[in-house]
């Protein structure tokens, strides 16, 4: 991993994930682009072009002395860090900053404090989701360590999700975690049998893992109501450190992620989420 970006607002979430970023950085001997959003408006854009120039560089400086502040930071001691001003306003655009600077990982704090659902349904969170073609790592909370133990892979073991499920076996070499590979079962019009399941899952890892099915013995099919609430009640179980969950890009995460979950699990949405490109 050569790369590392980190949209920031100047928040503390932003240091949150910076502080992430820093820490898998010093571990992979990354660099570090810190990206601000200008985000000037319509009305700035649209004056004379010599107004617009002197309005432009005052917001450029203004966020350089800002820069100045929110990196002196010591856990950035001895990591590369580049910084990039851009005068986007919306943060699907991310997407193309990340493919400009050819960045391998998106490192994100988020605001959002209710249930997965409520991170990226609606939320700048899920803009980045949705458009991004690199992995996304979105952090709630201040974290002192970075220790990735138990990590959660759900999804739905259709074919298609091959290509996120290596890619999530290689970021997770760095930490050398236990991976459980979860199904979620859902009753009525989507309830499959264990058969179903059974045959479904073992031709995936076959297929995944070169005829291995070794990791068979490390899929956990639970039962729920919803697909989220599966999520949360396993990872809750487990004391899970990571949630890794496949995404269909631009048709967002509303299809994986449905229905309405128990306080008990929206108090959960502090675990590190990353999300995986289908």
């Amino acid at each position: 991993m050569k790369k590392i970006l980190v949209p920031i607002d100047f928040s503390l979430h932003s240091e949150y994930a910076l502080k992430v970023a820093a820490i898998i950085a010093k571990q992979m001997n990354s660099e570090i682009i810190v990206l601000h959003m200008l985000g000037l408006s319509e009305a700035i854009l649209t004056k004379d072009e010599a107004q617009e120039a002197a309005e432009a560089i005052y917001y450029i400086k203004l966020a350089e002395k800002r820069f100045t502040t929110f990196l002196d930071k010591d856990y950035l001691t001895g990591i590369r860090v580049t910084k990039a001003v851009q005068n986007y306003k919306i943060f699907s655009e991310i997407n193309e900053v990340a493919k400009e600077k050819k960045a391998d990982l998106i490192v994100m704090g988020s605001h959002g404090s209710s249930g997965l659902s409520e991170v990226f349904v609606g939320s700048n969170t899920e803009k980045v989701v949705r458009t991004a073609e690199v992995p996304v790592l979105v952090i709630k909370k201040p974290m002192k360590e970075f220790r990735i133990k138990e990590v959660v892979f759900a999804c739905d073991f259709k074919i298609e999700n091959l290509k996120p499920y290596h890619k999530a076996l290689q970021l997770l070499e760095l930490f050398n975690p236990n991976i459980h590979l979860l199904y979620v079962n859902l009753p009525a019009e989507n309830f499959r049998s264990s058969d179903q399941i059974e045959e479904t899952i073992k031709e995936f890892l076959f297929r995944a893992d070169a005829g291995n099915l070794d990791r068979y013995n490390d899929v956990i099919i639970q039962n729920d109501y919803s697909v989220e609430s599966g999520i949360f009640s396993y990872s809750k179980k487990i004391n899970a450190d990571m949630i890794i969950i496949p995404t269909h890009g631009r048709k967002g995460l509303s299809h994986f992620f449905n229905g309405s979950i128990g306080e008990d699990i929206i108090n959960h949405t502090n675990i590190p989420v990353i999300t995986l490109k289908i």
